[in-house]
């Protein structure tokens, strides 16, 4: 994943909302893959001209397969205060399908 594919929703000094594509990894994993985090660090060092490592904390993920809003934390106060947010239920996370047909209940839960 290239830096400049990134879709950007929202960004200030303390943090980033990205989309994350579907079948992307949020973060670095064991299969050594491309991955959203490192290229939302890359942004950040091109883009600001930042030297040295570059600060981006992951407040949450998503798996592989599922695409959607991810909110990451520039500075160490943002990470801070996001996680706190996210430990006292101030974040809500809805997931949504696309199926293909007609299912056979009108209410089901999917476990993956």
């Amino acid at each position: 994943m290239d830096e400049k594919d990134l879709i950007i929703l929202h960004e200030d000094n303390h943090i980033i909302v990205v989309l994350k594509p579907q079948n992307v990894a949020c973060c670095p994993d064991e299969s050594g893959d491309d991955n959203l985090f490192d290229c939302i660090k890359r942004y950040l060092k091109v883009t600001y001209n930042k030297p040295g490592n570059v600060f981006l904390g992951l407040v949450h993920r998503l798996d592989r397969p599922t695409g959607g809003v991810m909110v990451f934390a520039k500075t160490s106060k943002g990470a801070a205060r996001l996680s706190e947010q996210m430990k006292n239920g101030g974040f809500e996370k809805r997931y949504y399908a696309v199926l293909g047909g007609v299912p056979a209940r009108k209410q089901a839960t999917l476990e993956n």
